[in-house]
C-alpha cells in the first residue's frame, strides 16, 4: 500500500473516534504550581488572573469546598496557570508575588491576593495595591526590601510573560477563569460563573472515560 493512503486511512480513521477517547490526562509542565495527589486519574486546570473578580468569587466561594472534596482526597490533582487580565497592575506584582513565596506557599498568596482583592478595587477605582501586597507579603516573612527585589525581577518577569504566552497560543485561553478537565473544556452554566455542580459533571465524566 502506498505510504500517502495508508496515511490517509490512518487519519481517517482516527476522525472517527469519539471526542471523548481522544481526552487524556494532560501531562504537568515543570513550571506549574499544584496542589494534590500528583497520580490522580483527574487533573483540573485552571487559567486565573489574580485581577479577575470572576476569578476571586470561585477561589472564595467555591474553590474551598472543591479542595476539601477532590483535593484533599486525593481524588484530583489541580493545577493553577497564571494569566493576567487587566488591570495589570493588580495582576502582574501579585502573580510575582506568589512566585516569589515558594512552592510550599504560593497558594496562600494567591489566597490571599482573591480575599483582598475587593479592598484594592475599594471605591471603583484601583488603590493601595503595593500597601495591600506588602502587608500581606510580612505576613509570609517577605520584607520590603525583598517585596521590592520580587516585583522588579526581570527574569521573573520574562517567564511569566512567556507562561501567559504559552496559554494563549498553545492552550487557546481568551479569558479567566478557564477550566479543563483532563484536557476538555469545561464552560459555566450560560449566564452564570464556575460552580461546584458543573466542575461535579466535568470530573464524573471524565473518571467514565478511563
Amino acid at each position: 500500500m502506498r505510504t500517502g493512503l495508508r496515511l490517509l486511512i490512518g487519519l481517517t480513521a482516527l476522525m472517527l473516534l469519539p471526542a471523548a477517547s481522544m481526552a487524556a490526562r494532560p501531562a504537568v509542565r515543570a513550571d506549574d504550581m499544584t496542589l494534590g495527589n500528583t497520580k490522580a486519574k483527574v487533573v483540573v486546570v485552571e487559567y486565573a488572573s489574580l485581577s479577575c473578580p470572576h476569578c476571586a468569587r470561585f477561589h472564595n466561594s467555591v474553590f474551598p469546598a472543591f479542595r476539601k472534596k477532590y483535593v484533599d482526597t486525593g481524588k484530583v490533582l489541580f493545577v493553577y496557570r497564571e494569566f493576567v487580565t487587566s488591570p495589570a497592575e493588580i495582576a502582574v506584582p501579585a502573580t510575582m508575588l506568589a512566585r516569589c513565596a515558594g512552592k510550599d506557599r504560593y497558594f496562600e498568596v494567591i489566597s490571599r491576593v482573591f480575599a483582598t482583592q475587593d479592598e484594592m478595587y475599594k471605591g471603583g477605582t484601583v488603590r493601595g495595591v503595593h500597601d495591600i501586597l506588602r502587608r500581606e507579603a510580612a505576613t509570609l516573612g517577605i520584607d520590603a526590601a525583598a517585596y521590592e527585589a520580587c516585583i522588579s525581577d526581570e527574569a521573573a518577569f520574562e517567564a511569566l510573560k512567556a507562561r501567559i504566552s504559552r496559554a494563549e497560543t498553545e492552550d487557546k485561553v481568551q479569558g479567566t477563569p478557564t477550566f479543563d478537565v483532563n484536557g476538555v473544556r469545561v464552560t459555566a452554566p450560560l449566564g452564570k460563573e464556575m460552580d461546584l455542580a458543573t466542575l461535579d459533571a466535568a470530573i464524573a465524566a471524565a473518571l467514565k472515560r478511563k
